[in-house]
């Protein structure tokens, strides 16, 4: 078992390499010259899906034995099982319930320590649900939730971090929690009560081993930040004089996180029943996708390896700032990193007086967050303002690496996929690629679903780029989650906090800003320059509808390409002098489709499918297509080097040869 688990873990330097061939059709094999290489980091590979038997809402899943064990399973063995149908495992995994369960029990009077801690639990969230019960036996359920809503804010902060984590994860659990109650625990992610500056100080010189006077030449006497872990200072290094953020963990915060996680799985264990029924997924999974994460976060050595894997993959990237971490001066319950000097993405005012172009920032933070996405398939899982910030010169920062997630290049595929069978209007095949990414169990009948995600689809991107946003969509979404066996896995409830919480950031700095404007253009940019032969094949795929070639859609995805690469090109952040020299790195200023039109000729060369469909187009209606084929060339013909495409391909020629003679005998030996 072991050994299959680790054949199939993803190494913390790369990713799964793609496919070589498009139709069977051999593609050259290329260095990115423009990404630097993708890390991800193995700790933050920790989400995990739940594959459940579902009874609780009107579809029928017929779940096949794999699933029924997942949902029974008790052990980290289902976990190690989830990472492997996931694609993303991890070699060393912190979290496991008897992990729980050892370093609980083997503390001196963890007994009564857990008695009282239970009893504690049970009287105040009992008081609280017996309220909640009295609101709707007298009929008033609907008019006090606003009351109820802070009330329960109130009494996770009075649990405690255990629960103030909780809350923080219900505010983005729309198939767990409603979403009046989702809006108020929001409030939590950014407004906790910090604890003393003299219980931090002590932390950081028992963590480093020094007197604070000998390391930092002053220390800000209040915190810039405190939040459900630990908190925030600002100082200044005696060594260089640099400014740093110190992160410091709250006191004694271990045993209690360990001490309600084997409170939680207890409770849990009696509440599997009603959990499969009532949500569709395994109550114990729950908390161990929780908790998994939680003693994740609770290290600060795994945070400065996160830190350290964004630093890898946005090196090359002029537009975003990743602080510098400085591990000699970090432990697991200190991290030590640059001082961000930048501003918070709430202050539009500050950042216009700043004189950052807004459109140019905007169009930058959108940009980084579908790399991060899409491309490194790792990405910051907390966006909030307070982790956002403006750089003077126009880059957008990223602060708090601690809630990290990972997409394996599988989850990344469907994903486009998912986008591609949107833009085809192909909702049998988006409601597949729900199964495919675990939000619904395997062999669920799909064809209720689909209906609904249509009328969700075409009443939102109906009303044009204009009025289109991911809240009112989500909004909708979330109502099909309590209306269908859908489960949001953990990551994916990332995913789309991120999203909203950006374009949440985008719309305080500009209300009229248009999320899609700057998204498909990105997009399109990568669907027509990425060699990626997985994305070829999606290109492909956007391009023939039913057989028929679509020039209008071609026509649409290289002006927004070319509106990308235009927007990215004029950015002021790419201008900007970095002291006495400017900065080393090369702006593109146009659309590179060089390696596209060599893949291009050699599938109408090689694959005979894809030439007579080229040439069905050409004369679809009994009529010759040149001026389609003339617009689509004048809308290129400025980004086209042809001295160098032809040099390129007379460097090609002997392998596009030997390709040839491969494809030509391997047809001839297979019609025999």
């Amino acid at each position: 078992m072991m050994n299959l688990i680790h054949s199939n873990c993803i190494n913390r330097s790369q990713i799964s390499s793609s496919p070589v061939s498009i139709h069977g059709v051999p593609l050259p094999r290329r260095n990115k010259k423009k990404h630097s290489a993708v890390r991800v980091s193995n700790f933050a590979a920790s989400s995990t899906e739940v594959v459940a038997d579902n009874g609780r809402r009107s579809l029928t899943a017929s779940v096949d034995s794999k699933s029924r064990a997942l949902t029974s399973g008790m052990s980290s063995s289902a976990l190690e099982q989830l990472d492997i149908e996931r694609g993303v495992c991890i070699p060393f995994r912190k979290y496991s319930p008897e992990t729980v369960r050892n370093k609980v029990l083997e503390s001196r009077g963890a007994v009564a320590s857990l008695i009282l801690r239970g009893v504690e639990i049970v009287w105040k969230l009992g008081l609280y649900w017996s309220s909640l019960m009295y609101d709707c036996l007298v009929g008033r359920d609907k008019e006090v939730v606003p009351f109820r809503a802070r009330q329960l804010r109130n009494l996770l902060c009075d649990l405690g971090p255990s629960f103030i984590k909780a809350g923080q994860v219900l505010a983005n659990r729309p198939d767990i929690i409603r979403e009046d109650y989702m809006n108020e625990l929001c409030i939590l992610q950014d407004d906790v009560p910090p604890f003393p500056n003299q219980v931090a100080f002590k932390i950081i010189e028992e963590e480093l081993g020094q007197p604070l006077e000998a390391l930092f030449s002053k220390i800000s006497s209040r915190t810039i930040a405190a939040a459900s872990l630990g908190q925030v200072y600002r100082a200044t290094l005696c060594s260089s004089g640099e400014d740093v953020a110190i992160k410091v963990q709250r006191p004694q915060i271990e045993p209690i996180i360990y001490r309600d996680l084997f409170l939680f799985r207890t409770l849990a264990s009696f509440l599997n029943g009603i959990s499969i029924q009532k949500l569709g997924c395994n109550a114990e999974l729950i908390v161990d996708e929780f908790g998994e994460k939680l003693l994740e976060e609770l290290d600060y050595t795994l945070e400065a390896r996160n830190i350290e894997d964004f630093l890898e993959n946005f090196k090359g990237d002029p537009t975003v700032k990743i602080p510098l971490v400085y591990k000699n001066l970090s432990g697991s319950r200190v991290l030590v990193m640059e001082w961000i000097d930048g501003i918070r993405c709430t202050d539009p005012q500050a950042i216009k007086n700043a004189g950052i172009d807004v459109n140019g920032f905007l169009t930058v933070g959108v940009s980084a967050a579908l790399r991060q996405l899409l491309e490194f398939g790792l990405f910051h899982g907390d966006p909030h303002p307070g982790n956002i910030f403006a750089m003077r010169d126009g880059r957008i920062a990223y602060v708090d690496f601690g809630n990290v997630a990972v997409l394996s290049q599988q989850n990344k595929q469907i994903l486009i996929d998912a986008v591609v069978h949107a833009v085809n209007e192909d909702y049998s095949e988006m409601a597949n690629d729900f199964t495919r990414l675990g939000f619904l169990a395997s062999g669920t009948d799909v064809s209720p679903i689909i209906p609904a995600l249509e009328a969700i689809w075409q009443n939102s991107a109906g009303k044009g780029l204009s009025d289109f946003n991911f809240r009112s969509v989500t909004g909708k979404f979330n109502k099909l989650v309590y209306n269908y066996p859908i489960r949001i896995p953990e990551r994916f409830s990332l995913v789309i906090r991120s999203l909203l919480t950006q374009e949440g950031i985008c719309f305080t700095l500009k209300p009229d800003f248009k999320f899609l404007e700057v998204a498909y253009p990105y997009v399109a940019k990568r669907l027509l320059t990425d060699p990626n032969p997985a994305l070829r094949e999606r290109l492909i795929q956007v391009l023939f509808k039913d057989g028929v070639f679509q020039w209008k859609r071609l026509e649409n995805l290289i002006v927004l390409a070319k509106e990308n690469v235009a927007k990215m090109s004029s950015n002021p952040a790419l201008q900007v002098k970095n002291g006495p020299t400017s900065r080393s790195w090369q702006t593109v200023s146009k659309l590179d489709l060089t390696d596209t039109i060599k893949d291009g000729a050699r599938l109408v060369l090689f694959d005979e499918g894809i030439r007579r469909q080229l040439l069905l187009a050409l004369t679809e209606d009994s009529k010759l297509h040149v001026e389609e084929l003339v617009d689509v060339y004048k809308l290129v013909e400025d980004d086209i080097n042809i001295p160098a495409v032809a040099m390129e391909v007379v460097q090609d020629f002997p392998n596009v040869v030997r390709d040839f003679l491969l494809s030509w005998s391997n047809s001839v030996l297979s019609n025999r």
